[in-house]
């Protein structure tokens, strides 16, 4: 029993060191929302909640506009799920690496903490994944976004605008840093993330894509370039390597 609690707090150590950067980059990117928050008159503690409830860049600042225009929240909610719809297919995704008898409470409790970037470095563990891990992720990456909004609402305004405009860069760099490793030990992960990035360039300028959603253009590219790796280059599920085990 103690080897078994052992391993599973190494795994959630493992979380958490891969959680270390995502969190910063959340610190980083969520305190420039608490500045947008305040200019509208969002109080610390409402924008607080909304970050905790709401783990999303593009839904915070979406919402916030919202607020900011007095829509009512019949269009907010349908904005929300357009926006985020993709962390729909990235929990069927994760899914497939998950256990068949894994309990739902985990299953519902790390679909919670789905973000672009916790699923990057989820979909990137090999074998089966462990919710420990993504439990791991989580414990650091929260509270740096749900904490930079509410010191971005109390102090954003002291901080020089230079400082700021640097801070709300940080999460592009991030995406570099959770991408970067995996396309360099696997030339199929390398080609894939090129060509969503050639694909999300042309998708600006393509008449009629270019006037969809931000969201929904993440949508249909994930599904393209996914279909056609998956049939040009399948994996061979046999040796994705040995189950991670969680003891409840």
């Amino acid at each position: 029993m103690k080897e078994k609690a052992v391993k599973n707090w190494k795994i959630f150590k493992s979380g958490m060191r891969d959680g270390v950067p995502i969190a910063l980059g959340y610190f980083a990117v969520s305190f420039s929302l608490g500045i947008q928050a305040k200019q509208i008159g969002v109080s610390a503690i409402a924008a607080t909640v909304m970050s905790l409830t709401n783990l999303t860049s593009a839904g915070e600042a979406a919402a916030l506009t919202l607020i900011a225009a007095h829509a009512p929240y019949l269009e907010m909610a349908i904005s929300q799920l357009v926006i985020n719809i993709r962390y729909m297919l990235m929990s069927c995704a994760l899914s497939q690496k998950w256990d068949p008898e894994m309990p739902f409470y985990h299953r519902f409790l790390v679909a919670f903490g789905v973000t672009d970037e916790i699923f990057g470095i989820s979909i990137g563990v090999p074998g089966k994944l462990n919710p420990l891990y993504s439990y791991g992720a989580m414990a650091l990456a929260i509270p740096g976004w749900t904490i930079g909004t509410c010191l971005g609402v109390v102090m954003g305004n002291i901080l020089p605008e230079l400082i700021v405009n640097a801070l709300s860069i940080a999460l592009y760099g991030m995406f570099v840093a959770i991408f970067v490793p995996p396309a360099k030990e696997d030339k199929h992960v390398a080609l894939a993330v090129v060509a969503a990035m050639i694909g999300s360039l042309a998708c600006t300028v393509m008449p009629y894509v270019r006037e969809m959603s931000a969201g929904s253009r993440i949508i249909v590219l994930t599904i393209v370039i996914s279909l056609v790796a998956a049939i040009l280059f399948p994996i061979d599920v046999p040796e994705a390597g040995k189950p991670q085990t969680v003891e409840n």
